[in-house]
């Protein structure tokens, strides 16, 4: 299974893989239930969940009936304990909107729920997120996860999500980090796929974040909290939802 997921994953372009992933996922779904692991999303127990990876699959990565990952289950019990997502009436901007969390928001009554994307055909909005076709001041609420590995400019990108949301409003913005690397690591001359997937951990990746990550988000504008949450759920709740036990999340905030 490990060598499927990363074969699929390294080669077959994510908004192809988003169109038929899910089908083939809920029905192996049937075979992992059990106890052990419990996706806090939809509720649904299992004895294992399924690796995922686009070089070195993480086991008890990826729950198959939500499609979430270690971080789509971290952000859920965080906007649950931490913030005004499921209380507040918000208008909410959701930038490569994740299956996990699609039909959820969508049924929220306080949320005015808009996504965006470039490709996704789970987006309403299709545009570059360089150029956000909506004006100043228009969303108490965006959340764009592991885009801006992907985009040219992740600079410019942060600009605009500070640019488009409200002030007081909030954000959260994750990447993957190389939490032993003080710098980001970006070349604009290194276009082979391989290279990038060596340098960036992924073929479609143009950057590697590094421990610099929270600094570039306060350079955009934002208020930054590097908030280690999951230390806070302890050992035990990390594994019932199969969490990433380092992860930082980053909770950007408009004055």
């Amino acid at each position: 299974m490990n060598k499927i997921i990363s074969f699929v994953t390294r080669f077959i372009p994510r908004h192809i893989l988003q169109r038929v992933a899910h089908l083939f996922l809920q029905v192996l779904s049937l075979f992992y239930r059990g106890n052990k692991i419990e996706d806090p999303i939809n509720g649904i127990k299992y004895r294992k969940i399924l690796p995922y990876g686009r070089v070195h699959p993480r086991e008890n990565a990826l729950a198959p009936d939500s499609m979430s990952l270690e971080r789509h289950r971290l952000i859920w019990l965080y906007l649950k304990e931490k913030t005004n997502f499921f209380t507040d009436d918000l208008r909410f901007l959701h930038m490569a909107p994740e299956y996990c969390f699609l039909r959820l928001f969508k049924k929220l009554k306080n949320i005015d729920y808009v996504t965006g994307d470039l490709l996704s055909p789970w987006a309403e909005h299709h545009f570059d997120a360089h150029q956000i076709p909506f004006e100043d001041n228009s969303f108490d609420v965006v959340m764009a996860n592991h885009l801006l590995e992907h985009v040219e400019d992740d600079r410019q990108v942060m600009r605009e999500f500070h640019r488009v949301m409200k002030p007081g409003g909030w954000g959260i913005f994750q990447v993957p980090i190389d939490f032993n690397n003080p710098h980001t690591e970006e070349d604009k001359n290194v276009t082979d796929p391989a290279e990038r997937e060596r340098l960036y951990w992924q073929r479609d990746h143009v950057r590697l974040f590094g421990m610099d990550y929270g600094q570039r988000l306060r350079d955009a504008g934002f208020e930054v909290v590097e908030d280690r949450y999951v230390a806070d759920l302890g050992k035990e709740m990390q594994e019932r939802y199969a969490l990433m036990s380092d992860e930082i999340l980053y909770f950007c905030r408009k004055a």
